[in-house]
């Protein structure tokens, strides 16, 4: 099976008052962090920047397709729907996440994208689940691009994954990375505090 990866990476950060995507964690940026957990299973890793595009594409060293949401302002259903308009069309699903999730652990990149028991796969939709919780990155067919790129601007991303209930795969996984969310500098301080 074959994914593409979509890291979105153009908020303004305006919590943090720095861009997220720049900030380190184990001793690299968030975004390198997110496109060397990808790039081992999904090709492209596509990257959506936006706010501070230049300064944030400046201070990454891994490679990735690097497009940019004009319109990011727009909000996050603008630059998810930018970067599958760069997705390969022969690609079976692409695996997406925020850049402000970087404690991801990388079996659980495994877990979306492995059949499971050696068996084929046929849902829409997979997230992950860590003690009954939600996270990221989440799979999704490349059947259901169609649907997100329709989306009006006052939509969510959620709208479709909400349609396709019962099609939708939960892995649990055990990794409380998937809930690692780093909005603001009191998360981001705890987190580091978490990684001494």
């Amino acid at each position: 099976m074959s994914a593409a990866g979509l890291i979105l990476a153009a908020g303004e950060s305006r919590r943090m008052g720095y861009p997220k995507a720049l900030l380190e964690y184990r001793g690299v940026t968030f975004l390198d962090a997110a496109i060397g957990l990808m790039e081992r299973r999904c090709s492209p890793v596509i990257v959506v920047l936006g706010s501070a595009a230049e300064q944030v594409r400046a201070g990454v060293k891994r490679q990735a397709a690097f497009v940019v949401n004009s319109g990011w302002q727009g909000g996050q259903l603008t630059s998810m729907q930018c970067g599958l308009r760069a997705a390969p069309p022969q690609a079976d699903g692409v695996l997406f996440t925020l850049v402000d999730h970087p404690a991801v652990a990388p079996d659980t990149m495994a877990a979306l994208l492995g059949p499971p028991d050696g068996g084929p796969r046929t849902e829409l939709l997979r997230i992950p689940r860590y003690r009954g919780r939600r996270g990221h990155p989440i799979w999704f067919s490349s059947s259901l691009i169609p649907e997100f790129l329709a989306l009006p601007e006052d939509g969510a991303a959620k709208d479709v994954v909400h349609l396709h209930a019962a099609e939708t795969l939960f892995v649990d996984v055990d990794d409380p990375g998937i809930l690692v969310d780093i909005d603001d500098p009191a998360s981001y301080r705890a987190l580091m505090g978490e990684a001494q």
